[in-house]
């Protein structure tokens, strides 16, 4: 029996930013997530810094290289919550430019965003959201998909559904039981069966 190919360890990416002009007094620009790319090879795949591929007055777009998502075991559950919502995704953590009304970030890097960390787990971005970061979403592509399905279905284990312990020191009006009502007596007499704990 040969040994099965293995997936790759982690799947290279780039992540594209854009940023347009606003028309408004209090904020001049808006930054925002356009696509996760996969890596390509080449200068692009050895770049660290932010690169400019389109640029005019009112708007911008920005390839961050250099990134790359792993799979972890402890994190398949998370895996398999992005895989069964409606549209699974990517989530990038972004932090707003340090300058935000930079004009011209080409020539001033503190005017740019700051791309902290991509995922594919459900329960990290969560856990990112409930400290106050931003994230956003892109979707992710079908070979991605099938990556993250075959890891997930190796290695997430749903948890056993736990049996509840009766709650016989409540009165029986108030447990929590799937026949609320008992069953009127029988013709003959005889009291029913109560089927509540």
């Amino acid at each position: 029996m040969s040994a099965p190919v293995s997936a790759p360890a982690a799947w290279p990416i780039a992540v594209l930013m854009q940023r347009d002009q606003l028309n408004n007094r209090w904020q001049r620009w808006r930054w925002g997530l356009r696509d996760v790319l996969p890596a390509t090879a080449g200068r692009v795949a050895l770049e660290s810094a932010p690169i400019c591929l389109e640029w005019s007055g009112a708007q911008s777009q920005w390839l961050y290289p250099g990134f790359s998502v792993q799979l972890f075991r402890d994190e398949a559950e998370g895996y398999h919550l992005n895989l069964t919502s409606p549209q699974p995704s990517w989530f990038v953590w972004w932090t707003p430019a340090a300058e935000p009304e930079c004009d011209d970030p080409r020539h001033a890097p503190e005017g740019l965003p700051v791309i902290q960390a991509v995922t594919l787990s459900y329960n990290e971005a969560a856990r990112w959201m409930d400290a106050g970061e931003t994230i956003e979403i892109a979707p992710l592509p079908a070979a991605v998909a099938n990556w993250l399905a075959d890891f997930s279905s190796l290695h997430y284990k749903p948890e056993p559904r736990k049996r509840r312990r009766p709650q016989s020191f409540l009165a029986p009006d108030e447990r929590d039981v799937s026949c609320s009502k008992a069953p009127s007596p029988s013709a003959d007499g005889d009291d029913p069966p109560v089927c509540c704990p």
